[in-house]
């Protein structure tokens, strides 16, 4: 089992969940669509090269962002990044994977 987090500007949020959950991801039991999320503010500076989605190359840019937390099966977290990657907005999304320790 995997925990997945991921940063996303707020009105982008239900897209890349949809996204994610679709791979099989956030099945907890019975249930699914599964996270927890908190809201909070995203800072960046693009830089030369970047085609950024928000803000200009070279200056500093605030966004309010949501951090979203599910688990996710080991046989799915690759597609699940990926389905990530596809659906995020930013050219490079923020995002962390670890493996979890089950206990009974």
């Amino acid at each position: 089992m995997y925990k997945l987090a991921f940063f996303v500007p707020v009105e982008d949020a239900e897209a890349v969940k949809e996204a994610v959950f679709a791979t099989g991801a956030g099945r907890i039991g019975d249930y699914e669509a599964c996270c927890f999320q908190t809201r909070g503010t995203g800072q960046f500076r693009p830089l030369e090269g970047a085609d950024p989605h928000i803000g200009r190359v070279g200056e500093l840019e605030r966004v309010e962002e949501l951090k979203v937390e599910l688990v996710c099966e080991d046989p799915l977290i690759r597609e699940a990044i990926a389905a990530l990657k596809r659906a995020h907005p930013y050219e490079e999304p923020a995002f962390d994977a670890w493996r979890l320790e089950l206990f009974d």
